[in-house]
């Protein structure tokens, strides 16, 4: 009898314990602002009264006014169940963690006989590139600010001085730097500013790449080691750059994207830049959809990357319609490195390896596999490798698992002279240089299988490797990067992503001065400049030239922009011939390239767009059947969609076409309707459709368009008429308006699901 109240005390006890040691984590809380009872006079008041009704000692980390009308707070599962059911709570969502999507580009890109199409105007030199990433390195000289005027008179941002960066370091070029941790460290911990600085200075590389691509000021003589040389320039050079560090060590937390966002608003930035991405929720889960909605509206063009998970479908990050996503591309310049192996066969391959040559000799070969006792000992990881099976040899390392350069530390670790990276099935052909710490060459697969052969048939291979350094005018060029994530879009198929692509291959651009241009510990090396490749690098191109275009056409809204950069872009070269996918070799589709690569001289004269405003957007959200807490959550507003009103996502005005048939049905007939706005001269228009596939039946109506003034707008349906799936596979062709001078160019893609 006497064990009963003990036992009760126990479990009492043990039931206490559970509830203080539950684990805590961040979310999101997204209010109703219209919902807010009058006895409150302030909304934040009213976010904290919410909070502490099912927390006494939770405290806001971020109020958030312009992206998201809410808060972030640190809660259990249990607390944040409850307060989902209190008054005026649209959604709690939990914190997501979104990753980084790791100078001859103006040429390629047209932007040196361009003097008359983009001037030196003040202009041009109002618009502001907000840039979210790892921060600046602020004393590089893509942030000089000579021949820079007066900051324009409607930037409101701040520079902010904290560890290792002073408010002085910022100028009229880079005219603001601010940074967000409190998402990252209230789930982590107190940032280590042993490893990295708790200010906006960028002590990883990434973020001054990516600031200076867009907008970096023209610097004479850069390079990488020799690489590569020439007068490096952002894509907007003379615009204004400001940077909202947001990513640290341990990746980009959304509550802090969040909140750079709701600021770079504030401050009032013309575009912004963002680098980075991760899961694919729906868009009223997305914080970066959320934030870029909250920016559209403002008129402030949002360009992110696709991401690099390429050459896998459905691969994309970012495919809200109302953020440009922009894949990766290729320019005409390479590294090339060769290996010549002991039968005199020779292999070409890429490298920015600089440091003293292997002196033109034939070194012993040896396989990294050969060279191991672990299984795994062909991918050259950390402590693999046997240093008397490699020193003084070149070691060949399949690619794959750990970083390119790495693998290059681990053989030059155990005594290796060189090595030879070969890809695997899984990168194909696709080549990317690195600054590799020791004399080294990537080789494709093909190139990669035929050096092995040698190495396993030959009793006493050998090997050389030659760099060739810098060689432009490669053919044929651009081509689709292999890494570029790809379509179709996963959540909603009849948007077509990515929108576009642009140089993302082996770019040149300003660099940190905290680590070497490989970002490893072990390379003490600095550089001024870096070349590095990934939709990182592509993303910031596009932000830069929509700044262009912001800047010869201040009056466009974000989607005129990107009509403009989508319809003059390109898909066929000079020569007539495809534009190719490297991963494949063969002609690449819509769901690789969007509308094609990116042409900035003809989209700052596109003749027509296609416009979309806020109220589309919403409309959209009905055809998804959105609920209106979900709306809410996404438009900060209260929105009912009309029941007597037949919605359709194939009504958002969008500058491309993507048409998905159910598999299970047979001839089938989808419309689609789309509104041109003339930005040009008066002038008629006429319609041409391209489909490589007869049985795939495609009607615009009506065929020609005229217009007499500016801004006057004109309508026409497109219908789509295709059997099912069991007799047709996918099918691509454009839709062309042209009056003779111009070209409004829209891609094709039509799936079965």
């Amino acid at each position: 009898m006497s064990t009963y109240p003990v036992l009760v005390v126990v479990l009492v006890c043990l039931c206490h314990m559970s509830v203080a040691m539950e684990e805590k984590k961040t979310y999101i809380i997204h209010m109703a602002k219209s919902q807010m009872p009058d006895t409150f006079d302030d909304h934040t008041h009213w976010y904290d009264a919410s909070l502490k009704s099912v927390s006494e000692s939770a405290e806001m980390i971020y109020v958030y006014k312009n992206v998201v009308h809410g808060f972030a707070a640190r809660l259990t599962a249990q607390e944040a169940e409850s307060l989902q059911t209190q008054p005026g709570i649209l959604s709690v969502l939990p914190e997501l963690i979104y990753q980084l999507h790791t100078t001859r580009t103006p040429l390629f890109l047209g932007l040196d006989k361009s003097v008359n199409i983009f001037p030196e105007s003040d202009a041009m030199s109002d618009v502001i590139v907000g840039v979210l990433d790892t921060g600046v390195w602020p004393e590089r000289k893509s942030f000089d600010d000579t021949g820079f005027g007066p900051v324009p008179d409607s930037w409101k941002g701040q520079c902010e001085s904290s560890t290792n960066f002073s408010s002085a370091m910022c100028n009229r070029k880079l005219v603001g730097a601010r940074y967000f941790s409190r998402g990252y460290e209230t789930t982590l911990g107190p940032i280590d500013e042993s490893k990295e600085s708790k200010s906006p200075r960028d002590d990883d590389g990434h973020g001054t790449h990516t600031a200076s691509t867009a907008a970096g000021s023209l610097v004479q003589g850069a390079s990488l080691f020799g690489y590569a040389s020439g007068a490096a320039r952002g894509m907007a050079y003379r615009a204004r750059v400001a940077v909202y560090k947001v990513c640290w060590l341990g990746g980009c937390f959304n509550s802090d994207i969040l909140a750079g966002m709701d600021k770079a608003i504030d401050d009032k930035v013309d575009v912004l830049s963002l680098s980075l991405g991760g899961s694919t929720p729906d868009y009223y889960k997305d914080s970066i959809a959320i934030g870029a909605f909250a920016a559209m509206e403002k008129g402030i063009l949002v360009s992110c990357s696709a991401g690099n998970a390429g050459p896998n479908q459905f691969s994309l990050s970012n495919q809200a319609p109302w953020i440009t996503t922009v894949g990766a591309g290729t320019i005409d310049r390479d590294f090339p490195a060769y290996v010549t192996l002991g039968n005199g066969k020779n292999f070409s391959g890429v490298s920015l390896y600089a440091g003293d040559s292997l002196l033109n000799k034939m070194l012993p070969l040896v396989y990294a596999g050969n060279a191991s006792n672990v299984t795994s000992g062909n991918l050259c990881m950390m402590g693999t490798l046997i240093p008397e099976k490699v020193k003084g040899k070149i070691v060949l390392c399949d690619r794959g698992i750990n970083a390119r350069v790495q693998k290059g530390f681990v053989v030059k670790a155990a005594g290796g002279a060189g090595m030879v990276l070969a890809n695997t099935a899984a990168n194909g052909e696709e080549l990317v240089a690195d600054a590799h710490l020791l004399p080294a060459a990537a080789v494709g697969l093909i190139a990669g299988d035929a050096v092995k052969k040698y190495l396993f048939s030959d009793p006493n291979p050998t090997a050389e490797i030659l760099f060739g350094g810098t060689k432009v005018g490669i053919q044929p060029s651009p081509v689709v990067a292999a890494f570029s994530s790809r379509g179709p879009n996963s959540i909603t198929p009849e948007i077509l992503k990515p929108d576009i692509i642009a140089p993302g291959v082996n770019i040149l651009a300003g660099w940190t001065g905290a680590v070497g241009p490989t970002g490893m510990a072990e390379d003490d090396r600095r550089v001024e400049f870096n070349i590095i490749s990934g939709t990182s690098m592509s993303c910031p191109h596009v932000s830069g030239l929509a700044a262009l275009v912001k800047g010869v056409h201040p009056e466009w809204s974000p989607a005129a922009i990107r009509s403009a950069l989508m319809t003059t872009a390109y898909t066929v070269y000079k020569n007539g011939g495809a534009l190719l996918d490297v991963a494949t070799g063969k002609p690449s589709t819509p769901f690789d390239h969007g509308a094609g690569y990116v042409d900035p001289v003809s989209a700052v004269n596109p003749g027509l767009v296609y416009d979309i405003n806020a109220d589309d957007y919403l409309n959209f959200m009905c055809a998804l059947k959105y609920t209106p807490s979900q709306i809410n959550s996404l438009a900060r507003r209260n929105f009912t969609c009309d029941s007597s009103k037949k919605y359709s996502v194939t009504d958002l005005n969008y500058p491309s076409f993507a048409v998905s048939f159910p598999a299970d049905t047979g001839s089938n007939t989808i419309k689609y309707s789309r509104t041109l706005t003339n930005v040009g001269p008066a002038g008629t228009y006429k319609v041409t459709v391209s489909s490589p596939n007869s049985s795939v039946k495609i009607i615009v109506e009506p065929e020609t368009v005229s217009f007499t003034q500016i801004n006057e707008k004109k309508s026409y349906t497109v219908s789509f008429t295709a059997p099912s799936k069991s007799s047709s596979t996918d099918v691509f062709g454009r839709i062309e308006w042209s009056d003779g001078k111009h070209v409004v160019s829209s891609p094709v893609a039509i799936s079965w699901s």
